[in-house]
């Protein structure tokens, strides 16, 4: 379980030639925002860059940073947004700033492409990593010493962190946050930013299995909706079969091919999730929260917090319970 820093996390983003522009806005908007009315410790994010003057992004609009690279040196965590595939070279100063940030444990991310800034540096090597799904067999080519899954919303390796393309870099930075300030913040910042609870991807507390991607599989997402409707009952693989019309044998096969893992290991994932907001946000008892999502009893409970988590319900609840406390209204524009 990460410990929460004393003072404000510092993040610091470098803006890359030809970068697009939606990943990097995105980590200006999860972190860059001042927010903390849901935590005093809230980040501090400074963009930097490599070369001198204005940078040219996708779409034309040139921006221009008011730092080097000196960021990087003191950054808790830094995240690379994409970058122009194939053609993009990262600077060998910024590989070299890459390297010397992660090697004193400041966390490395990236968001879609940007994967191959730190496959470039090194950082990847027998690393499992993700990317958007049209650069994954392009950087499985380049760099053969990075376990590529291309199916992954994102993949946590604890300091080194990757996302695929668009919408899972948001992903990727709500479990940042979860990580840091526990799922309430992390849900509170989303509802603001009005993204989907069920996208969230952190389904574990050290390295978390990618939440499923339903929009790869979209014949699953009724089945999906109505198991999470009943998380609280005992479900089985053959209910969730009867309510897609398949045989429990095909189904099981399907499941695994489109979203990567067991029903059985899904519905588990999903009911540990549902505890872990419980655990946040209210006082029940651990066997009354066992109970109401499917897991029984409270010794299965902390059976899968231990096994999935390497921590205690108990533990969890002292680290992250409360819900944020907003000291203002929220602003019509988060």
């Amino acid at each position: 379980m990460r410990q929460k820093p004393p003072g404000r996390i510092s993040v610091a983003v470098p803006i890359l030639e030809d970068c697009p522009l939606f990943e990097l806005a995105v980590p200006c908007e999860v972190f860059g925002r001042d927010r903390r009315d849901l935590a005093p410790n809230w980040y501090e994010l400074t963009l930097c860059q490599t070369a001198s003057g204005p940078q040219r992004t996708l779409g034309g609009l040139r921006l221009e940073a008011a730092h080097g690279l000196n960021p990087l040196r003191d950054a808790d965590l830094v995240v690379v947004p994409a970058c122009e595939t194939p053609g993009f070279r990262p600077p060998a100063e910024l590989l070299d700033a890459l390297r010397e940030a992660h090697d004193r444990g400041a966390r490395i991310a990236s968001l879609c492409s940007g994967a191959f800034v730190l496959a470039a540096a090194g950082l990847l090597d027998g690393r499992t990593a993700t990317a958007h799904w049209m650069h994954t067999e392009e950087l499985r080519r380049r760099y053969p010493q990075v376990h590529v899954n291309e199916s992954a919303l994102y993949v946590d390796e604890g300091t080194v962190l990757t996302s695929a393309g668009t919408a899972a870099g948001i992903d990727l930075c709500l479990h940042i946050v979860r990580q840091d300030f526990g799922a309430a913040v992390a849900a509170e910042v989303g509802r603001r930013m009005v993204i989907a609870p069920h996208r969230e991807g952190d389904q574990a507390q050290y390295v978390s299995p990618p939440a499923p991607d339903v929009s790869r599989a979209p014949g699953f997402a009724p089945v999906l909706d109505w198991a999470m409707r009943r998380l609280h009952q005992r479900l089985t693989v053959g209910q969730l079969a009867e309510q897609a019309a398949m045989s429990t044998r095909t189904f099981g096969r399907r499941f695994v091919e489109h979203l990567g893992l067991t029903p059985l290991r899904w519905l588990n994932q999903q009911r540990l999730t549902s505890a872990r907001t419980l655990l946040e946000t209210t006082d029940l008892s651990v066997d009354a929260i066992a109970e109401r999502t499917g897991f029984g009893s409270g010794n299965l409970l902390r059976q899968h917090f231990h096994r999935e988590l390497g921590t205690t319900p108990g533990a969890y609840r002292r680290t992250f319970g409360g819900a944020p406390e907003v000291s203002a209204p929220a602003k019509p524009f988060p």
